[in-house]
């Protein structure tokens, strides 16, 4: 409903926002601040956008990276000038790498009020460089027609170049005079009513945006096709790294059918959950290409990749060994998701629809597994009874159970948010496929440890189901701020809390051959007590000690409201050794399955 402006600002800035709405835009997240007023006054009398307020500008900013995340749609933020637009940096570099739509709109003083000593005042002019898709230093507020229809034009360019693919962040720049509020300025000049253009003041009819951006999916030409399809092998291999695209997973499926391809899913490609067709899904290669005579067996002869490149490292130490291999990796934007150098084709093309036309091409299609499928589907079966059988072996607390025990326990729809480090990696190896629908997300594009509970808070909120987040404890650390939004927004979260007492992961790195000043540089005991953090920000709490009272206190947390925080204690060293259990084990058991002729 349009709302006649009280001044020149308020003009410009309403329509700004209305024309945000009219594009699709739902959540702001706003932070406090004085020079941003206009900002928040505008989004907040909108009656088609919800204001979700964060005190934190870094912990914001991650807020509303997880809610775009998990609704594949531009969330905007608005903080005031200074130090505050600083804050957002990080969030800003992941969003960025990671392919999240966001509309970052700071507030900044005036031009006259820049480079002289002015209270709160940074050079905000490309603030976040090359990690931006767009920047644009505004112009003043106006109430003119043509400074309306302007500011539309740039709402629609700002949302359309955010959701446009790749996703990314957009960042306007909004230089702001006093007064700040929707006050009447006397004397202040507005565009007579008889004057002003309806569609500039008002907008389009029916709701539409003043202007707005198209764009279609990438695809390849039949040329292009067939030459793809002809130099297929059958000895290839489909990977999955991190990949959100609905219906994708039924696409890639139906193609690794034709092809008779082994799919290697990475946790975050969304294939290891879901009614989708899993026969040809290997969710555990990270587990049994650590050994040498496997990898040797399984020399690829043609590799297709999708998505970002997968966590597991020994998956990358195994394309390393045959750099000669065909290797295709298909990006539906314009990134450079190769970082092996292995790559020798880049197709960019929207992955879904690639995957449709290459099934549809290839002719002559087996209806029976190869021999190379069948000995990948082997490798996978014997690996997954090794890996349950030592599972159910350990009674006490080891960080890579918790994700086996979620795979069984989590409900259908319930959003799953992971933190880096450890916990990611033990996601990969230890959590197995299922038919329900879990949907994983993780901050994977600069891979850090900070605003990893204010990304998942954010998912949750932006999702219908339940949201578990599993983090490590200097990642919690790191983010405890984050903690306030669920307090402030209910929202209903359950945090596992994996608590080793500092960097668990470089216990596993070669740093730890030199002993000298290890736990002081990279172990970093911190010695919290996370029980008055659970107090502080009203969430429920409990340590567990064994696998019984996990199951209890998860299955009590995930039917009940509010923020609950379960700790699993954990001890560096010994987790360590409780990963190299399974290993040798591993191998030993691939030995006995496979005949001896085969591995010599």
């Amino acid at each position: 409903m349009y709302r006649e402006p009280e001044n020149v600002t308020f003009a410009y800035i309403d329509a700004f926002v209305d024309e945000l709405a009219r594009n699709g835009v739902r959540n702001v997240v706003v932070s406090p601040g004085s020079r941003s007023t206009p900002l928040a006054y505008a989004f907040a009398r909108h009656e088609a956008i919800k204001v979700w307020m964060n005190l934190d500008e870094r912990s914001a900013a991650f807020f509303g990276l997880g809610m775009a995340k998990a609704s594949r749609t531009p969330v905007a933020l608005v903080c005031t000038s200074g130090t505050a637009a600083a804050n957002y940096f990080p969030a800003i570099v992941e969003a960025h790498i990671s392919r999240v739509p966001l509309l970052v709109l700071t507030a900044d003083r005036p031009p006259e009020l820049r480079d002289n000593g002015a209270p709160q005042a940074i050079n905000q002019i490309n603030l976040y460089g090359s990690y931006a898709k767009w920047f644009q230093d505004l112009a003043l507020p106006e109430a003119t027609n043509e400074a309306l229809r302007y500011i539309r034009t740039v709402a629609g360019r700002a949302f359309g170049t955010a959701a446009a693919k790749p996703y990314g962040p957009v960042h306007l720049n909004f230089p702001f005079r006093e007064p700040l509020t929707p006050t009447l300025i006397p004397g202040q000049f507005m565009l007579p009513v008889e004057n002003r253009d309806p569609i500039a003041w008002h907008g389009r009819p029916n709701g539409q945006p003043y202007v707005s951006l198209a764009q279609s999916d990438r695809s390849l030409s039949i040329e292009a096709l067939q030459k793809l399809a002809e130099g297929l092998n059958p000895k290839g291999v489909i990977i999955c790294g991190t990949l959100d695209e609905p219906g994708f997973a039924e696409e890639v499926t139906a193609l690794a059918e034709v092809l008779k391809y082994p799919i290697l899913a990475d946790p975050l490609s969304g294939l290891r959950t879901g009614s989708h067709d899993k026969k040809l899904i290997i969710d555990n290669y990270d587990a049994f290409l650590r050994d040498e005579a496997v990898c040797h067996l399984l020399k690829p002869e043609f590799i297709i990749r999708f998505g970002a490149m997968p966590t597991a490292k020994p998956l990358l130490l195994w394309l390393k060994r045959y750099p000669n291999c065909r290797q295709v990796v298909v990006d539906g934007g314009d990134g450079w998701q190769e970082p092996t150098e292995l790559a020798s084709e880049i197709i960019y093309a929207a992955p879904r629809q690639l995957c449709q036309d290459l099934t549809k091409a290839i002719v002559n299609g087996s209806s029976q597994l190869s021999d190379w499928a069948e000995l990948w589907q082997s490798l996978s079966q014997t690996t997954a009874q090794v890996v349950t059988t030592k599972l159910a072996e350990l009674d006490e607390p080891f960080e890579g159970k918790v994700f086996a025990e979620l795979g069984a326990l989590l409900p259908d729809g319930a959003t799953l948010f992971v933190g880096n480090s450890m916990p990611v990696r033990d996601l990969d190896t230890f959590f197995s496929s299922n038919e329900r629908n879990i949907r994983i997300l993780c901050n994977r594009g600069a891979n850090g440890i900070d605003g990893v509970v204010s990304s998942a808070l954010g998912a949750g909120a932006a999702s219908e189901g339940p949201l578990v987040l599993v983090i490590g404890d200097l990642s919690f650390y790191h983010d405890m701020n984050g903690l306030l939004a669920a307090k402030m927004h209910q929202l209903n979260a359950t945090i596992i809390l994996l608590n080793n007492d500092g960097g668990g992961i470089f216990s596993f790195l070669p740093q730890t051959a030199f002993p000298d000043n290890f736990e002081q540089l990279f172990g970093t005991p911190h010695g919290l007590d996370f029980r008055p953090t659970a107090e502080l920000y009203g969430a429920k709490y409990s340590k567990v000690e064994n696998w019984p009272d996990f199951r209890h206190n998860f299955s009590q947390s995930i039917n009940s409201e509010g923020l609950k925080i379960i700790e699993v204690p954990t001890q560096r060293e010994r987790n360590v050794t409780l990963h190299r259990l399974f290993w040798p084990a591993i191998a030993e058991a691939i030995k006995a399955e496979l005949r001896e002729e085969v591995l010599a």
